[in-house]
């Protein structure tokens, strides 16, 4: 009689004594192992409608004519720090909507829906890591809400951008998404670069969080080339990916340890650095995190130098990205303690009521360049 397979070792049934046990050097750190919706189930389940491809499709392309210069209004994304309410972004939406269509001749306005944050140590991972707020973890419910939202955001006729952080989480999201954005820490990552190669939207990457620029132009070399990496698929099947390029990546200044750089010295030395690569010299200036020197209200004095930028004529300036939310500031995410309403938990936020004149000004600002140009 051939003995039961010992329920804490990792052997076959009727193999027990031919097969050798790792469980001593595999896997030795993992606590828990659980199972993963796959993107096909959820796509399936959260289709995308018509209008929505539509919408996606075209500001993708309006995105990529503004970035070759054939278009001269600027991107502009604003939005909350990180998503941790879909019933609070949907309200931000719906006023950023407004104003979006109110300044669409001079703005391209992009609602920011980050989902994924990166930490420098730990802390709170983003609405998809855990939607609940509670270190439950719960991924797969994440993954539904965020594809939900995405979906709500564009049903309102408003295109979306996200950071990119996660290698897999794109293949849940990613059709849903106008413009992406590779984050500080993640610029020199090869795998994000190869990631951004076979991304279908324009791509944003950050200067290096010392503050120096040329990573970013280096990622942008390495993001045009194809490349081939090991993926998942929509059916959630590893596989080898063999991408195309993207074309359509442009640097995002956000400051370092060196400072803010989104002055005019700045810009031209960055766009140096573009056409030294032999890159199309425009670039997004970032009004937040180094910029502001992680002052929230500092933003609007950013925007109104790059405004004030973009009056005098500067064509490099492409885009801008504003940290906004319902209500100003940032509050701690502290268990058993009620959070305010529209308030973000991550970096601290300028609100809307103040998110609103910034935008007045960049239009106005857009004008300026407009007719200094035709004059």
């Amino acid at each position: 009689m051939s003995r039961i397979d010992n329920p804490q070792h990792d052997q076959e049934v009727g193999f027990a004594d031919a097969t050798e046990d790792s469980t001593r050097i595999d896997d030795v750190r993992i606590g828990a192992v659980r199972p993963l919706i796959s993107p096909a189930l959820l796509l399936d389940e959260l289709p995308v409608p018509h209008a929505t491809q539509t919408l996606v499709e075209t500001s993708r392309a309006q995105i990529g004519e503004v970035l070759a210069h054939r278009d001269d209004r600027v991107v502009v994304v604003v939005g909350p720090c990180s998503i941790h309410d879909h019933d609070q972004a949907i309200e931000y939406a719906r006023l950023l909507k407004r104003e979006a269509d109110r300044l669409k001749d001079d703005l391209l306005v992009v609602m920011r829906v980050y989902f994924e944050k990166p930490r420098t140590t730990v802390g709170w991972k983003g609405y998809i890591n855990d939607p609940r707020l509670d270190g439950s973890f719960r991924i797969n419910e994440g993954l539904r809400a965020a594809r939900q939202l995405l979906l709500d955001i564009n049903a309102l006729g408003l295109p979306t951008g996200t950071e990119f952080l996660d290698l897999l989480s794109p293949q849940y999201i990613a059709d849903l998404v106008a413009w992406g954005a590779i984050g500080a820490r993640t610029t020199e990552s090869q795998s994000h670069r190869q990631l951004a190669s076979g991304l279908s939207c324009p791509i944003g990457f950050k200067n290096g969080t010392d503050g120096g620029v040329q990573i970013a132009a280096d990622a942008i070399v390495a993001a045009r080339a194809s490349h081939a990496f090991m993926g998942m698929t929509k059916m959630g099947m590893a596989a080898i990916f063999e991408t195309r390029g993207n074309n359509d990546c442009h640097v995002i200044l956000r400051g370092g340890k060196s400072g803010p750089n989104y002055d005019a010295a700045s810009v031209a030395a960055c766009s140096a650095a573009l056409a030294k690569a032999g890159l199309r010299e425009h670039v997004m200036i970032d009004c937040s995190h180094a910029n502001s020197s992680k002052q929230h209200r500092r933003q609007i004095e950013v925007a109104q130098d790059i405004g004030a930028q973009l009056a005098g004529g500067e064509e490099r300036i492409v885009g801008v990205m504003i940290e906004s939310h319902l209500e100003e500031g940032r509050q701690d995410l502290t268990p058993g303690v009620p959070l305010a309403r529209g308030v973000s938990i991550t970096d601290a936020c300028i609100s809307w009521a103040q998110t609103q004149p910034v935008l007045e000004s960049l239009a106005q600002a857009v004008r300026a360049r407009r007719q200094k140009r035709a004059a």
